[in-house]
């Protein structure tokens, strides 16, 4: 975890570098996402439909979203969301101060940042109606403790929905994730596969949807 806190420490510190690749906002930006992970225009807005996608339209409940990272792709969405209670939770402080500061110039208040570690979440059991987790287990050093605390603090009926890398798909992909996100601590194996996430989740889970695009799986869980 020491690692991984550290890499995402330094990814704060360049926090607009990272949120231009993240919404393909610029040529190189494109060029990266298309070299590196497959995603060429059309399949990055897949990629962001899908991670979205098990968020139902006027969400007015609780919800938590861990990690936050910057903000960049999920605080639109909050603008949306104008009856929910919004919980974003990141280990690295420099993340969200990035994502403070994103809820500001947004004019955001209503959303509230906690700097917090996934495998031992600050919230009481069965205490929100929705977790979104968007490009986050990926990262985690320990999947499997964070999943318990994504379903201890999930309600009965609650929605457990986002995006995660997936191995296969992409024999590029896989090499760099491999080679260099790997050495520099942003992401953790072990990894699954489509197939593997679905019979995971489904398992834990009442019902699991899961859809990919090139090495990114979405998916919508009911518990």
């Amino acid at each position: 975890m020491g690692k991984t806190f550290e890499a995402y420490q330094l990814v704060g510190n360049f926090a607009k570098l990272f949120d231009r690749m993240m919404t393909n906002a610029d040529l190189p930006a494109r060029l990266a996402l298309k070299f590196f992970w497959g995603l060429n225009s059309a399949a990055h807005k897949k990629f962001l439909a899908q991670a979205f996608a098990g968020i139902p339209k006027n969400f007015c409940g609780r919800l938590l979203e861990v990690p936050v990272g910057t903000g960049v792709l999920s605080l639109p969405i909050y603008q949306k969301l104008t009856g929910a209670e919004i919980f974003c939770v990141d280990l690295s402080d420099k993340m969200l101060d990035a994502a403070k500061a994103r809820a500001v110039k947004m004019n955001l208040r209503g959303v509230k940042f906690l700097q917090g570690d996934v495998t031992n979440l600050p919230f009481t059991d069965e205490s929100f109606d929705l977790v979104l987790s968007v490009n986050g287990f990926h990262v985690f050093p320990d999947k499997i403790s964070a999943h318990a605390e994504v379903f201890r603090v999930l309600k009965r009926g609650g929605i457990f929905c986002g995006s995660v890398y997936v191995t296969g798909e992409n024999r590029r992909t896989d090499l760099f994730v491999e080679n260099f996100c790997e050495r520099h601590g942003f992401f953790s194996p072990p990894y699954d596969t489509p197939a593997t996430l679905k019979k995971f989740l489904r398992e834990k889970y009442s019902r699991a949807e899961v859809t990919n695009v090139e090495s990114f799986a979405g998916f919508t869980c009911t518990k």
